[in-house]
C-alpha cells in the first residue's frame, strides 16, 4: 500500500495456482502436477489499475535457491531485497504490466503456522513489514510504500480442506499486526493473531472481538478482529470476486488506529460449477511456452 493510502499492490508467484479451473478439472479426472500450473498474478489498484494472471506450464518455469521465472516475468532474493520483475498481459481487454517492484524487509521471521489440524496447509510470514518501491513502465506508475511479503504451502486443495476464512494485516508504526481465522470442512476452526517487532519476534495477542463488515456486491461476508465490536469499517474493496474479496479496513488494533489490508475467501463458492465455468474468462492458460521465458535465459 502506497504512503498516501491511494494505491495498492498484490502479487502472488503460484506453483500449482490453487484458482485454477483447469488444474481443479484435472484434479478430477485423477492426475494433475502442480508443476504444470504455474502463474505470476499481479493486481494494481488506483494509479494505472490492472489485473493479470497467466498460467502456464512446466516449460515456462525454472527455479533455484535464489530465482525463480516463470514465463517473462521472474522473482529474485539477493539476501537483502526481493526484487519482482513484471511482463504480463490483462484480460479481459489486452493490455501489458511490465515494470519492477522492490521489497526491501525491515524484519524476517521464522514463525510458521499450521492452518489444519494435520498441519498439510502451512502458513509463513517471512517479512511481516516491508518498504516497498514500484516502478512500473506499463502502466506509467510510481510510488512507495509499505508492504509484506509472506508464503503459503500445502498439501491438498484448499478447497478440501477449509470452508472459508479472514485475514488481516495491519502496519503498527515499524511493527505489523496479523490476524487469521480458518473455517474448515471438518467443522473446527483456527485463530491466530500475532504482532511482530522490528526484529521479526512474534507475540501473540488476543483481540477481543470479531467484527462484522459489509458483504461485498457478490454476497461474500466478511469478518475482522479489532479491540472492539464496533472498531473496524471498510475504507474501500479492492477486490470483489464471486469467492473472493481483498479490502482495506479502518480499525482500531492493539490501542492503534491503523489501515489494514483484509481478505476474505469463501471456497464453497469457489467449489461451486458455475464459478468454475467463469474463472477462465479471468484466467486464461498460455498455449506454448514464452519464447522469452525462463529456458530462454540463464539464471543462476
Amino acid at each position: 500500500m502506497s504512503d498516501d493510502g491511494r494505491n495498492a499492490l498484490t502479487i502472488i508467484a503460484l506453483i500449482g495456482n490453487v484458482f485454477s479451473p483447469y488444474y481443479a478439472r484435472r484434479r478430477r479426472h485423477g492426475s494433475a502436477e502442480a508443476l504444470d500450473h504455474v502463474a505470476l498474478n499481479v493486481a494494481i489498484y488506483g494509479d494505472g489499475a490492472r489485473w493479470a494472471l497467466t498460467e502456464r506450464g512446466r516449460d515456462d518455469l525454472s527455479r533455484s535457491p535464489h530465482r525463480l521465472r516463470i514465463g517473462p516475468s521472474s522473482v529474485h532474493w539477493d539476501g537483502r531485497q526481493l526484487a519482482i520483475d513484471i511482463d504480463e498481459w490483462c484480460v479481459p481487454v489486452p493490455r501489458r504490466v511490465r515494470g519492477r517492484v522492490l521489497l526491501t524487509p525491515l524484519a524476517l521471521t521464522d514463525f510458521e503456522a499450521g492452518l489444519d489440524a494435520e498441519g498439510l496447509h502451512r502458513w509463513r510470514p517471512i517479512a511481516p513489514s516491508a518498504r516497498v518501491d514500484v516502478t512500473l513502465d506499463t502502466p506509467s506508475v510510481r510510488w512507495a510504500g509499505h508492504g509484506y511479503w509472506d508464503s503459503n504451502a500445502g498439501g491438498t486443495p484448499l478447497e478440501d480442506a477449509f470452508d472459508d476464512w479472514d485475514w488481516m494485516r495491519a502496519p503498527i508504526g515499524r511493527e505489523a499486526a496479523v490476524t487469521y481465522d480458518v473455517r474448515r470442512r471438518d467443522g473446527s476452526a483456527f485463530s491466530l493473531a500475532a504482532r511482530f517487532d522490528p526484529t521479526g519476534r512474534a507475540t501473540p495477542f488476543a483481540p477481543a472481538a470479531v467484527v462484522t463488515l459489509p458483504t461485498t456486491a457478490w454476497g461474500i461476508t466478511r469478518d475482522c478482529r479489532a479491540d472492539d465490536a464496533h472498531g473496524a469499517a471498510v475504507s474501500r474493496t479492492l477486490e470483489d470476486t464471486p469467492f473472493y474479496a481483498r479490502s482495506m479496513v479502518r480499525a482500531t488494533l492493539q490501542g492503534a488506529e491503523v489501515m489494514a489490508v483484509h481478505e476474505s475467501l469463501d471456497l464453497r463458492r469457489f467449489r461451486s460449477r458455475w464459478v468454475q465455468a467463469l474463472l477462465p474468462f479471468r484466467l486464461p492458460r498460455a498455449l506454448r511456452p514464452h519464447p522469452q521465458g525462463p529456458h530462454a535465459m540463464p539464471i543462476e
